[in-house]
């Protein structure tokens, strides 16, 4: 039977992995090395309750990640937010320090608008088959500040050292934007099929009248059908398009929708439950955000 285990506190990550106790209660830098890396973790899923950004660059293996997996790769980063699951399995044995993983509790956070935004960073979010990979030049990068957070909580704690290390942290959350942003950029042809893709997806839903049964389908079910989570798609799409997977749902269904008011003497009652909307209203409004016009006076006015 596979084990779950829960550690809530950066303490009991150090417990767990016979590590020296932490130097400050609520940040840490973690190395990945070869007593973790050849560790036998067996069938263990961890839920860890704090924010991970690791850094993995040296060993083979697998992170499954939630229902999904990916493999460990030269520059690989991953971020997970509290509460995630992961499992370490296949790994070879390593010799020497192989990467980073950063643990940052929520407790941290909470009086900083880091605290408040840190949620807004999508790539949280990401499936672990959607990791950042980096360049040699965007791991210095990276390493520099991670060395900062490291030397700052490793000396004397002063009233300055929180407000340090956060804002070195929103730097490195910045950067890690701007790599996903290059990452995104330079796989453009990739994601222009990713675009037909979701938009023959939508028309193949619609024509086999999925949303009669299921509704108009959410950007996490999306994302599913796409094999990625609903953020990256969001992401990807608005990287491409300008418009995120909401939008594109959105825009789609009220296309359709003014094909009906047009063609049509069906009431915008009818309309709404026949696109796959539970409540009439929800559909207005959507119509009116998306044309600045409620249903009703786009017809009078068609």
């Amino acid at each position: 039977m596979r084990e779950l285990v829960r550690l809530q506190s950066i303490t009991q990550v150090h417990d767990f992995l016979g590590l020296a106790k932490p130097k400050h209660p609520l940040v840490s830098v973690i190395p990945i090395d070869e007593k973790m890396t050849n560790a036998a973790f067996g069938d263990i899923t961890f839920v860890l309750e704090m924010y991970q950004i690791s850094l993995k660059s040296g060993f083979r293996g697998q992170l499954v990640y939630g229902r999904n997996s990916y493999d460990f790769e030269e520059g690989t980063m991953a971020f997970m937010k509290p509460g995630q699951t992961m499992k370490i399995e296949g790994t070879v044995p390593t010799s020497g320090e192989v990467g980073w993983t950063l643990l940052v509790h929520p407790d941290f956070l909470r009086k900083s608008d880091l605290g408040r935004t840190i949620d807004d960073h999508s790539f949280f979010s990401y499936q672990s088959n959607e990791a950042l990979h980096i360049s040699d030049e965007e791991k210095g990068i990276v390493n520099d500040l991670i060395a900062k957070i490291k030397t700052e909580y490793s000396n004397n704690i002063d009233r300055h050292s929180q407000s340090v290390i956060v804002s070195t942290l929103e730097l490195l959350l910045s950067y890690s934007t701007r790599f996903y942003d290059r990452q995104f950029y330079t796989r453009t042809n990739l994601n222009k099929d990713h675009v037909a893709k979701f938009q023959d997806m939508l028309q193949a839903y619609f024509r086999h009248e999925k949303h009669l049964v299921s509704g108009i389908p959410s950007v996490a079910e999306c994302g599913d059908h796409m094999g990625m989570s609903g953020a990256y798609l969001s992401d990807l799409l608005k990287e491409e398009t300008g418009m995120g997977a909401q939008e594109h749902i959105h825009h789609f269904v009220v296309n359709k929708a003014k094909n009906q008011l047009l063609n049509s003497n069906d009431t915008v009652s009818q309309i709404a439950y026949s696109l796959g909307f539970e409540y009439p209203q929800h559909f207005s409004r959507v119509f009116k955000a998306k044309t600045g016009m409620s249903p009703g006076q786009f017809r009078k006015v068609g």
